[in-house]
């Protein structure tokens, strides 16, 4: 009986079944990285490479509870044969999730990123979110639309200011709200003007 029970241990985990949720968490995590992500979590920002890391940390979780799970399946069944591009993949997925991470970080620190969620919010919850960066003598920003689900996928809108200034962190910008959208105009000082942009439509998708 217990030699029965054992060599049926329940539900089997197919090796193709192990492989696509393995591969595909880790995919998920290294596409992140790369991405330009921006999620607001109680009025927070968490920059696109903290929600990679996050994602990745998940994926490596996950692919190590699927890896035990299959041991488990060869420990009481005859033993299966992985893939041979599995290991390669898995391998070249950890280092783009790992580099994209490592990158976004590296670029935030570099530049001194600071980001603000500008109030008021505009209808349904739509919000108007803003990296500004300043690196030499020239300072850059970007706007990004964040709706219900606090995420933004990417940037709305860009901006260039000379000699390093930051119009949000100032407060030289207007922040406009209408039923279909808002309008984040930002402006130079008389030293440092607007070089490029400066005009962003601020649509969360109604």
């Amino acid at each position: 009986m217990t030699l029965g029970a054992r060599a049926h241990p329940g539900p089997e985990l197919s090796p193709g079944v192990l492989a696509a949720a393995g591969v595909g968490s880790l995919a998920l995590g290294a596409v992140a990285g790369w991405s330009d992500l921006l999620l607001v979590v109680g009025g927070r920002v968490v920059p696109g490479w903290g929600v990679s890391a996050v994602l990745f940390v998940l994926a490596l979780v996950l692919w190590r509870a699927f890896v035990r799970a299959g041991r488990r399946v060869d420990a009481v069944l005859p033993p299966v044969v992985r893939p041979a591009w599995l290991r390669p993949v898995t391998v070249l997925l950890i280092v783009a999730a790992v580099s994209g991470i490592a990158w976004g970080a590296l670029d935030d620190l570099i530049s001194d990123a600071r980001y603000h969620v500008l109030r008021p919010t505009g209808p349904g919850g739509c919000m108007a979110v803003v990296r500004e960066t300043s690196f030499l003598m020239i300072g850059d920003g970007e706007a990004y639309a964040v709706g219900r689900t606090g995420l933004a996928w990417g940037e709305a809108g860009s901006w260039v200011v000379d000699d390093g200034y930051r119009p949000v962190a100032a407060g030289t910008y207007r922040l406009d709200w209408e039923r279909d959208g808002g309008l984040l105009v930002v402006s130079g000082s008389g030293t440092d003007p607007v070089v490029r942009g400066g005009m962003t439509d601020i649509d969360c998708g109604w």
